[in-house]
């Protein structure tokens, strides 16, 4: 991997701070279809692709939002964990299969919730690895 893509994942990766303020606070959790989850991953994914990687797509809406497991399975910890998935409706005419994981808490300086998505087929660098594995 050389410098600039090492340079453009590490930003993908934190461009949540970069993003749109979202919504969020500690201590209320929020649903997978919340609609301030919804509206984020839409305003997040217009701002990465407009500014890092170029290709005009968006988000016009995300269609069957549910969650697919949640805090109180075996692969619970002390950090509350509300893993979801849908699908993308984007604006090329194609849907698009969508995960997305809520963790409570951890935000940056642990002061909001935090929310990572990815969708399939539009992560080029892996940053979530292979087919979204890591929000799944």
């Amino acid at each position: 991997m050389n410098m600039k893509s090492l340079i453009l994942a590490l930003v993908i990766a934190f461009s949540g701070y970069s993003a749109p303020a979202m919504a969020f606070t500690g201590g209320t959790f929020a649903a997978c279809d919340a609609p301030q989850v919804l509206t984020y991953i839409q305003k997040r994914f217009q701002w990465t692709d407009r500014v890092l990687l170029q290709r005009g797509l968006a988000i016009d809406s995300i269609e069957r939002p549910h969650a697919t497991r949640g805090r109180n399975t075996r692969y619970s910890s002390s950090i509350p964990r509300l893993y979801c998935h849908g699908t993308a409706r984007m604006n090329d005419g194609r849907d698009r299969p969508i995960w997305w994981l809520i963790e409570g808490d951890m935000g940056f300086a642990s002061l909001r919730d935090n929310l990572e998505f990815c969708i399939s087929g539009l992560d080029p660098l892996k940053v979530y690895g292979a087919w979204c594995r890591s929000v799944r």
